[in-house]
């Protein structure tokens, strides 16, 4: 996952390489040491880390990792909780995570899953062992590396003798793996709520679905309390174990060196030779809302939630039968006050949101915004308080008409620029227009001026500006440097070789220089280094993290030899190509753990009409053959990989999600977005598309749950409005440039709230 804008260099001695994920609470990114270790670093939110609560929490998790050390936990290596922003450093073990793993491959059988449970046996023994309980173990927490499972997150583990951090009313876990008793009183819990948190672990290894499984958080929640577990589809030997985990009395869950002994009986050692055996799956009754149950607020169950992308793998079909509950009214009243704090956030003790830096919803699904932002628009041609003050709007007539402005983040604004549109800086929290800069030859006709923001670096905005002559049938390119606080202008250098693109990577600027690149400085335009591209070839950056490609493509070569992958290093300027490549027709979607994935059409002669993608590419850029996956249905559209998600958007507004290693259709969800642009993901778990009338559909990358369409937000739509730019999330909101020059920001938490204006 690449490094975001903002993201720290390096934390100790650790210099930062990549980001391994996101949530609510904060960062983890892999980092090395200058040993050459590689380690994953956590580091916390800045809103958490005022919080003193939050603090001692989190030095309670360093403690707790600390004390375990084993072989299926990854031990602490260094950790600084006093820092501005607290961090704890842990051996990185590199693996998927259980719920990415079984999302790509299906339930585990055989051997995986027989190593799977007594790989987590262990490792709770060496948690238990030191007092610790561990009281989050889920498949997001479980990384399944070579060598055998790995627990981590012990975010909102207890020692057992010390209950003081939980807090009345703050419910910590996630429903589907939690046990009864750390529902009703999460004060109470001890080391057999992990045996029943292993037990819906393993059945959800084995089947693809945990036992309490429903659509909803608080259904999931009453049936952990008060129903038995749906076991049909775990073989009857490990149903038998699973079932004494998930006992309602912890009393009555088995202790680990018995559970041990269980799974080596139910689970045994496979064949040589023998086949896997795949569980049919039935579907288990849906239970009816009861009449207590429907006395809990509406407040109290979000109808934009959904359950942990963890908890499922896939959306959940219809149940086949329908039987009304009778809930207590007091385990209804324990639902609602813990299910409103799993959904609505952190909360205080007497019931009341935590204060911080954005309401608390946020902290479910959505990143935290700063503390005085509210939605916004207004357009790249508002006035500006410096620099060409005043712009005029283009003509809004013919295909592609309009700016089509790009945009960029950096620190606390937006940078951006577009067709007829000049470079602008934009406040992120208010919309106003901060500077506007000036075009080069300074009395250029706008008609004929054009730019794209390539990013910013060192205070530095770089800016590809594109000038057309009087006649219409010439232009020349520059890439040009602006300061970012102010947009005034330091240098600027001539494109020579309009068919290879300019980029932004690793913190240098990639100038197209005769037969090549050559890489310079954004803040003095001084030459590093230089490479050759080949010749004739249109070429484009690939850019994943701290490494970069080239990608070069070639409709006309006669040998067949249409495209060249290449390996480039920023920091040497060393070009390497790569042993394979995919067909001139193919799509890039994205990178997966490493590899480069494409999506290539039925046919490799890019004039053919009518001609669907029908296969993945994954290529190893350390070498090796590539790998092809066929798809399961052909699929047209705009395509992207989001969460390790293969997914197409039709110009019908549906959205259609594949695995990019199995081929095999995911979830397929209809928005009522017209003709929208490729899918763009937040970092974390949810996906946007966006329509040229500036409205956007979000959805659950994981499962595909539609969480919600937005209004209208453009000022004017041309039905032919050409290609859509990326919405950007930054600090918790969400920019859309619209093809007009519309720019708006949402709260993607409530995006019902009207913005005002910039």
């Amino acid at each position: 996952m690449a490094l975001h804008e903002g993201d720290p260099g390096a934390l100790g001695e650790y210099r930062i390489v990549d980001r391994l994920g996101a949530g609510g609470m904060g960062v983890v990114y892999r980092a090395r040491s200058r040993s050459g270790r590689e380690v994953a670093v956590k580091v916390v939110h800045a809103q958490y880390a005022a919080d003193p609560v939050f603090r001692a929490r989190f030095r309670h998790e360093i403690a707790a990792v600390r004390k375990v050390s084993g072989a299926f936990t990854a031990p602490v290596v260094d950790a600084d909780p006093e820092a501005e922003l607290p961090w704890m450093a842990t051996q990185y073990v590199p693996g998927r995570s259980l719920a990415d793993h079984l999302r790509a491959h299906g339930p585990l059988t055989g051997a995986q899953l027989r190593n799977l449970a007594l790989g987590l046996v262990e490792a709770l023994r060496d948690i238990h062992r030191t007092g610790v309980v561990h009281r989050d173990l889920k498949p997001a927490n479980v990384l399944m590396a070579e060598d055998g499972p790995r627990v981590i997150d012990f975010g909102i583990s207890r020692a057992t003798e010390n209950q003081t951090l939980t807090e009345t009313g703050h419910m910590m876990g996630t429903p589907p793996f939690m046990s009864p008793e750390q529902l009703s009183d999460a004060r109470s819990v001890g080391p057999a709520s992990d045996v029943f948190s292993l037990g819906s672990l393993v059945v959800f290894a084995a089947t693809g679905r945990g036992p309490f499984d429903t659509d909803s958080p608080y259904l999931t929640a009453y049936r952990v309390m008060s129903e038995e577990p749906a076991l049909d589809a775990v073989p009857p030997p490990l149903r038998t174990v699973v079932s004494r985990c998930l006992a309602k009395e912890p009393a009555a869950r088995p202790g680990l060196d018995e559970l041990s002994h269980a799974f080596t009986t139910a689970l045994p050692d496979a064949a040589p030779g023998e086949l896997p055996t795949v569980p049919h799956r039935r579907p288990d009754p849906q239970p009816t809302l009861p009449p207590a149950a429907a006395s809990v607020p509406p407040a109290s169950v979000p109808p934009a939630s959904v359950p942990p992308v963890e908890a499922q793998a896939a959306p959940r079909p219809p149940r086949a039968a329908d039987r009304r509950l009778r809930v207590p009214v007091a385990v209804a009243g324990v639902l609602a006050v813990a299910l409103t704090a799993y959904l609505l956030g952190p909360f205080k003790g007497g019931g009341t949101v935590q204060g911080s830096a954005s309401p608390s919803p946020s902290a479910t699904r959505w990143a935290a915004y700063p503390a005085g932002w509210r939605p916004w628009h207004t357009t790249v041609y508002a006035d500006a308080a410096q620099g060409v003050r005043k712009s005029r709007a283009p003509d809004m007539r013919g295909y592609g008409s309009g700016p089509h402005p790009t945009c960029v983040p950096g620190g606390a604004s937006f940078y951006c620029a577009g067709q007829s549109a000049l470079p602008v800086r934009v406040d992120a929290a208010t919309g106003r227009t901060l500077w506007r800069a000036a075009a080069r030859p300074a009395k250029t006709p706008l008609d004929r001026y054009g730019a794209q923001v390539l990013g910013v670096r060192d205070g530095v905005l770089l800016v590809r500006e594109t000038i057309g002559n009087a006649a219409g049938d010439n232009e020349t390119i520059t890439v040009s440097a602006l300061t970012a606080d102010s947009g005034r202008r330091l240098w600027s250098r001539q494109v020579s070789n309009q068919w290879v693109a300019t980029a932004l990577v690793g913190g240098l600027v990639l100038v197209p220089d005769g037969v090549g690149v050559t890489a310079r400085s954004p803040r003095d335009g001084a030459a590093r280094w230089s490479v050759t591209l080949p010749s004739g070839y249109n070429c484009s950056y690939v850019l994943d993290g701290d490494r970069a490609f080239v990608d070069c493509l070639d409709y006309h070569t006669p040998t067949g030899a249409q495209r060249r992958l290449f390996a480039l290093d920023p920091a040497r300027g060393e070009l390497r190509r790569l042993a394979s490549a995919p067909s001139v027709v193919a799509d890039h979607a994205g990178v997966l753990d490493g590899r480069l994935v494409f999506v290539e059409r039925r046919s490799s002669d890019p004039n053919t009409e009518d001609n669907p993608f029908d296969r993945v590419v994954l290529i190893d850029p350390a070498g090796g053959r590539p790998r092809t996956v066929e798809l399961a249905r052909q699929q047209d559209g705009d395509v992207g990989l989001a969460q390790g998600v293969l997914c197409f958007v039709t110009s019908n507004g549906r959205l259609e999600a594949f695995s990019p290693l199995t081929g095999k259709p995911l979830w397929s969800t209809a928005t009522t977005l017209e003709q929208p642009g490729r899918p763009t993901s937040d970092g974390h778990r949810s996906l946007f598309v966006v329509s040229a009338s500036g409205r956007v559909a979000a959805l659950d990358a994981r499962a595909g749950t539609l969480l919600w369409e937005s209004y209208p937000r453009a000022g004017r739509v041309n039905s032919m409005s050409g290609p859509l730019a990326d919405p950007v999330p930054h600090r918790g909101a969400l920019l859309v440039a619209a093809p007009d020059g519309t720019l708006v920001t949402l709260d993607p938490a409530h995006p019902e709230r009207k913005p005002v204006s910039g």
